[in-house]
């Protein structure tokens, strides 16, 4: 898995840190941001701060901070569909592609997004 960089300011910490403590729901936009909030939220508050993370998220993780993601169809075999599998479920998500699959969505990069609930969110 790939090492991204991220940035957390205090203010951004506390605002998350104060949605969840209200039973709000934390949506990721792009995967990146979702991995950046794991990784800074490992004892189950953000951290503020900056750092690299290398957390590889497949099905089976227990997702801390983040509740739902928005993000575009990635690659069949991928590791960020792997991530994808592990928020919303392997079952979800192949019926998603197959939807996008028969009605046409672009996938990749500048393809169509998708919003993605966790699984009992």
């Amino acid at each position: 898995m790939h090492e991204e960089a991220y940035v957390i300011s205090p203010e951004a910490a506390a605002q998350i840190n104060q949605a969840k403590q209200k039973g709000k729901r934390i949506v990721a936009v792009g995967t990146t941001s979702l991995r950046t909030l794991e990784a800074a939220g490992q004892s189950g508050a953000v951290q503020a701060g900056s750092g690299r993370t290398d957390i590889f998220i497949t099905p089976g993780y227990q997702f801390k901070i983040t509740d739902a993601l928005l993000t575009n169809f990635h690659l069949p075999k991928s590791t960020l569909l792997m991530l994808v599998s592990a928020l919303a479920g392997r079952a979800h998500v192949l019926q998603a592609y197959q939807h996008a699959i028969q009605h046409g969505y672009r996938f990749y990069s500048y393809g169509d997004a998708m919003f993605v609930p966790r699984i009992g969110s």
